[in-house]
């Protein structure tokens, strides 16, 4: 019979021969388990192909990274990482009315990707707490006084330049933004503060600092940071992978026409404080208006503006709709209320000769305050005493004037122009009042449902303000909510569904009205978006770097991002074809030793004599 040989040169020449019939069946396998073999190899290397190289990897990857990114900017508590040269850092000072706070951002290299945003954080001190101070009084009070200003902004400054490495103040932007207590002093007033802060800021503090970043921003400004850093916290600014999200198609401006793009849906926001309510929102179609009149107020309320650091790439245009509306917040709208109550019954009681609501024996009905609750406006010379007879429906009626609506189907409150919403896929979050009156004493934040709110707020003014009480003193209610809050719920329950529901017209069906007090438990202030806005160009510089390293680095990149997976397989089928083909001629050999040595042709076995030796060599 045959032998096949097998020898090695190393670590040292040795040399045996094994008989055909010793060989083990699978290193001669049948032509049937050859090609069985082969097929499952090749799905193997199609399933690879399609799950890391093809789009279904890159979108899993995309996704993947976006996700990762995305969850570790808005969950992220750990500490600052002082040390870390390619970090970055920006300072905002928000100056208020009642009293001015820094904020310190962080953030770390651009990837030099045009599509993507800078990866802006509040920094965090050791004990991972946010870096932020505040002081008081607000910088209007040094109307008078405007030489006082840099003093006044000093310690904020000295704060920041704690916790920023010093070799990185010549590179960090400040910013000192001034809203509403700003806006009601005289220009010339505003003008002496901001010189102040202008000249004597650079001199003893290194950041980067000019004569326009210093400046008194409008309502409209402050309404668009805050849209942007609330959408910006929810990532709906990450275009790469929508990640199941819901989309918006987008009428955005180019060089000569208008583009369409499909890009994630952002967030509106709603916001009723005490004294003002305000709106924003993405109007993602270009607007129509039926008048010259109506187009020149839309200019004020509407601001469109480019987020990316590439004026030529419109897939981060926005145009946004903002409105602030003075006197519609919740308290403010109480006492338009009860002005207009002290007027109406003083009247009505001098025509008729009535007393109604001049005493506590007599008073006047008020359907907006809870069932049996005794409560007095007015003035001390002037009193009108009001007895609360809890009716949620009749207040609702009674507050609808308030509102001020015109016929006009595209106005809002006070008759003020409002673009079309498209209720059927959009989504808003309602802040401060919207969310104190779903949740402090309802229990019902979160998802709004314009029906369930209406039945609890109705079940709550019918109730019994002792009952009320009782509850309050077991703890029933939010830890915050306080008298205050139980005496004027069901005022500011009606308030808030007329708002929503009469003055911006949503519809009562409406089911993404999210009511929050934060986003992803952290407080999201304006001024994120307000660095985020005014940071947007410096990506450029590190775009402009990748850039310049050339082509080859392109080709490197992108070989070894996409290209090693390529040459992965081909290496892969390269070897898959060298062992089918060295199989095959297992078989081939195999097949011609058989031929070959027939038992006849094997003179010892018909001889009955023993097997000769097998020579090994080593």
């Amino acid at each position: 019979m045959g032998r096949i040989s097998f020898s090695c040169l190393f670590p040292a020449s040795w040399h045996f021969s094994v008989s055909p019939q010793l060989l083990p069946r699978i290193l001669i396998p049948s032509l049937r388990q050859l090609l069985f073999l082969s097929l499952l190899i090749c799905l193997i290397g199609l399933l690879y192909l399609l799950l890391f190289v093809g789009k279904g990897h890159v979108s899993w990857i995309t996704g993947e990274n976006n996700f990762h990114r995305h969850l570790a900017r808005v969950t992220d508590v750990d500490a600052t990482d002082t040390s870390n040269p390619h970090l970055n850092y920006g300072l905002v000072v928000d100056c208020g009315s009642s009293g001015s706070r820094i904020f310190v951002y962080c953030w770390p290299r651009h990837n030099g990707n045009p599509h993507e945003l800078l990866d802006i954080r509040q920094m965090r001190d050791q004990h991972r707490k946010p870096v932020v101070m505040k002081i008081k009084p607000g910088i209007s009070e040094l109307a008078k006084t405007p030489e006082k200003a840099s003093d006044y902004m000093y310690p904020l400054l000295s704060f920041a330049a704690q916790h920023i490495p010093k070799n990185k103040h010549q590179e960090t932007p400040l910013y000192i933004l001034c809203t509403a207590g700003m806006r009601v002093l005289p220009e010339s007033q505003q003008e002496a503060i901001l010189e102040d802060l202008r000249t004597d800021i650079p001199v003893h503090f290194n950041f980067l600092f000019s004569d326009s970043h210093v400046e008194v921003i409008s309502g409209k400004q402050e309404g668009v940071y805050a849209w942007i850093g609330i959408n910006f916290v929810l990532g709906r600014f990450n275009h790469g992978d929508s990640d199941g999200e819901a989309e918006v198609e987008v009428h955005v401006p180019s060089i000569d026409q208008q583009d369409t793009l499909r890009r994630k849906r952002t967030a509106g926001v709603l916001d009723m404080g005490g004294v003002s309510t305000q709106i924003a929102y993405e109007v993602p179609k270009t607007v129509r208006f039926v008048s010259p009149q109506q187009e020149e107020v839309a200019k004020n309320l509407l601001a469109e503006f480019n987020l990316g650091c590439d004026a030529h790439r419109t897939e981060h245009v926005y145009r946004v709709y903002v409105s602030t509306f003075l006197g519609f917040g919740g308290n403010a709208a109480r006492q338009r209320y009860e002005e207009n109550l002290m007027r109406k019954t003083i009247t009505r009681n001098k025509l008729l000769g009535e007393h109604v609501g001049e005493t506590a024996e007599s008073p006047l009905p008020d359907p907006c305050l809870p069932t049996d609750l005794e409560d007095q406006i007015g003035t001390s010379t002037e009193k009108l005493y009001l007895r609360g007879t809890g009716d949620f429906d009749q207040c609702r009626q009674i507050l609808q004037p308030f509102l001020n609506r015109s016929n006009d189907t595209h106005s809002s409150l006070n008759g003020v122009y409002q673009p079309a919403i498209d209720y059927s896929n959009s989504q808003f979050y309602g802040f401060s009042e919207f969310y104190y009156c779903t949740e402090d004493v309802l229990r019902m934040g979160g998802d709004y449902n314009a029906s369930k709110y209406a039945a609890a707020a109705k079940g709550y003014c019918a109730t019994k303000w002792k009952t009320l009480q009782e509850r309050f003193d077991s703890g029933l209610y939010a830890s915050h909510a306080d008298y205050h809050r139980l005496k004027y719920q069901c005022f500011k329950s009606a308030w808030m569904y007329e708002v929503f529901h009469s003055g911006f017209s949503f519809p009562t069906n409406y089911k993404n009205l999210k009511t929050a007090l934060l986003v992803y438990e952290k407080e999201v202030q304006w001024t994120l978006g307000a660095i985020l806005y005014r940071t947007r160009f410096l990506p450029l510089r590190d775009i402009q770097q990748e850039s310049l390293k050339g082509t080859h680095s392109h080709w490197r990149h992108s070989f070894s991002f996409v290209n090693n997976h390529y040459l992965f397989l081909a290496c892969f089928f390269i070897v898959l074809l060298s062992i089918i083909l060295y199989l095959m001629r297992l078989r081939r050999i195999h097949r011609l030793a058989v031929k070959h040595y027939t038992p006849s042709s094997v003179p010892w076995l018909e001889e009955g004599l023993g097997p000769p030796m097998l020579p090994i060599i080593l």
